[in-house]
């Protein structure tokens, strides 16, 4: 391993280590990462086909994540939150950037349009990690924030389809924004039908063979396939995985994916912010840093007076509107993707040194965010502003979506134990292994999931949360399986109730000793009704044969290696 490597690996560990430490996003930690190690600064590497090559695997797997968000199904049920704030915020802080940027500057009409709209667009895993670091991702404010974040995820198909347009395919405008509502209809429509007759009957056969490897590489070869397609058809591969990963997300499987391509995801990623730092032009951005500042102040404060506008017109308090209008107030990493797109796809709908100052006006205004958060805190601490206002009580938060009871394996005792659950109207969600099983209970109605219970990804994708969740049931008939899901389950939530199956008592011991509640050995339970039936039948009355079952459970099953007493 080279020295320039090793400080490479140092850089990235700081940088990490530092902007996690003041809550800052790891992505802009890799960010900084490649300007440090670019020719600009310590010049460890200089962007080369390797690299480049790499950027763009980032490219691909970012627009596969914001693809695999956006679920149709979870798109109709906040529909109305979506579609009202969501839409409004971005229309308008368009209409407020619009006129400003086409006065500053000679672009193209259609290149205005684009920048305004990708400047309205927030920072989507900054903003979902500050929600839940501040623990207020299931407030209302919370709720509304996330809306509107999953409404611009969705703006992100239209806005694809406009690069060929901004490439120069099309100069029509009229003619244009047809292509443009034609091809984000055409994608969506073509993604369910996709997804449910060619792409889930895939995936069965890929998850009837039980093998990780195989399902990542399922995954790999369906963006490949897409972005080839498209890259075909003129359009950017980009836009291919977002496409899959939007396919991926209609299917059963999309929990089991998201935890199983997250890992190199997050590698990848890594990559793109990496190559993305070592293109920057510190040098031309020095120059024009006076613009880059003007730039990110603008840009903040035209975005947080729309979205306070917006906020206070659906009747959102003061206090919440202006903590919600600075958590969305930055650009986002969509605006960095674009960006980047235009630029590796060589399309000039705006100057190249433009480009450079937007990039950095977005990537600056991502770092303000946590410190305009601190100011804010201070602020209201301080009791400046929002006096009158109250925090909001936990009975005031919207129904959660946390389920009561989480089942893991839903076999036949699984499924016994959601009958009993759904009897009584407590929520439960299931997860399996099976496929099939999990295909048949869904038609049958039950809440079911596929994945792998062991992931602590799959089991926070079902809402499993410390003291929201009341109980974990685990009904599989593997011991080692069951023991791995006990550790998950307390890596999650520690003080977490877990009811789970044993083959045996020595089985159910094992289990009690690493934190189970309570476990029941089947052996000894099912000999304890058999038993019950062959008293019942010579004659003991049923208090008799009740007592002597509660004496044999008693410390663990103790009793039934004793002799029973004559009692």
């Amino acid at each position: 391993m080279s020295t320039a490597t090793l400080i490479f690996f140092v850089i990235a560990f700081i940088a990490v280590f530092f902007m996690r430490f003041f809550k800052m996003g790891t992505l802009l930690a890799f960010l900084l990462t490649g300007i440090l190690a670019g020719q600009h600064v310590f010049g460890l590497f200089e962007l080369s086909g390797t690299w480049n090559f790499l950027g763009e695997l980032g490219i691909m797997f970012l627009w596969f994540n914001i693809g695999l968000q956006i679920n149709m199904k979870r798109l109709w049920q906040l529909r109305r939150t979506i579609f009202g704030l969501g839409a409004s915020q971005v229309l308008m802080v368009a209409i407020m950037l619009f006129p400003i940027l086409a006065g500053l500057t000679e672009w193209t009409l259609i290149g205005t349009i684009m920048i305004s709209l990708i400047l309205a667009m927030s920072s989507t895993s900054e903003d979902l990690q500050i929600l839940i670091d501040r623990n207020q991702l299931q407030t209302n404010m919370g709720r509304q924030t996330f809306s509107i974040l999953l409404f611009q995820d969705l703006l992100s198909i239209p806005l694809l389809a406009m690069l060929p347009v901004m490439a120069g395919k099309s100069i029509n405008l009229g003619a244009s924004i047809i292509d443009i509502l034609v091809m984000s209809v055409g994608l969506i429509l073509g993604v369910i039908i996709v997804a449910k007759f060619i792409l889930n009957p895939l995936l069965h056969i890929v998850a009837k063979i039980q093998s990780h490897e195989a399902l990542v590489l399922a995954i790999m070869v369906n963006i490949a396939v897409w972005a080839v397609v498209l890259s075909m058809m003129g359009l950017p591969p980009a836009l291919g995985a977002f496409l899959a990963g939007m396919l991926m997300s209609e299917t059963v499987y999309r929990h089991q994916i998201n935890a199983s391509i997250e890992p190199y995801a997050t590698l990848f990623l890594a990559f793109f912010f990496i190559v993305l730092g070592m293109g920057i032009n510190l040098p031309f951005l020095m120059e024009h840093k006076v613009m880059v500042l003007v730039g990110v102040a603008g840009l903040i404060l035209i975005k947080f007076f729309a979205l306070f506008m917006v906020a206070r017109v659906r009747h959102v308090s003061g206090r919440e509107a202006a903590l919600m209008s600075l958590i969305l107030a930055q650009g986002g990493e969509f605006g960095l993707l674009i960006l980047q797109t235009m630029k590796t796809n060589g399309i000039s709908a705006i100057p190249t040194a433009h480009q450079e100052i937007l990039t950095a006006i977005i990537i600056v205004s991502i770092m303000m965010t946590p410190i305009l958060l601190l100011i804010y805190d201070k602020v209201l601490k301080a009791g400046k502003c929002f006096n009158g206002s109250l925090t909001k009580k936990l009975s005031e938060r919207i129904k959660q979506e946390t389920p009561t009871v989480v089942i893991c394996g839903f076999g036949r005792m699984g499924q016994i134990i959601a009958q009993m659950l759904s009897a009584e109207k407590i929520s439960y969600v299931a997860i399996d292994g099976n496929v099939d099983e999990v295909i048949m209970a869904r038609e049958a109605g039950y809440n079911v999931i596929y994945g792998d219970s062991k992931k602590e990804a799959i089991l926070l994708a079902t809402g499993l949360k410390p003291r929201k969740t009341r109980a974990v049931v685990i009904s599989l008939n593997d011991e080692v399986v069951a023991h791995e899901i006990v550790h998950t389950v307390h890596a999650i939530a520690p003080h977490m109730k877990i009811f789970a199956r044993a083959h045996s008592l020595r089985s159910s011991q094992e289990l009690l000793n690493i934190g189970v509640k309570f476990a029941t050995p089947e052996i000894i339970e099912s000999s304890f009704l058999l038993g019950a039936e062959v008293l019942a039948n010579v004659g003991l009355s049923q208090s008799k044969i009740d007592s002597l079952v509660e004496f044999l459970r008693e410390d663990g099953y103790a009793n039934v290696r004793k002799p029973i007493s004559s009692k």
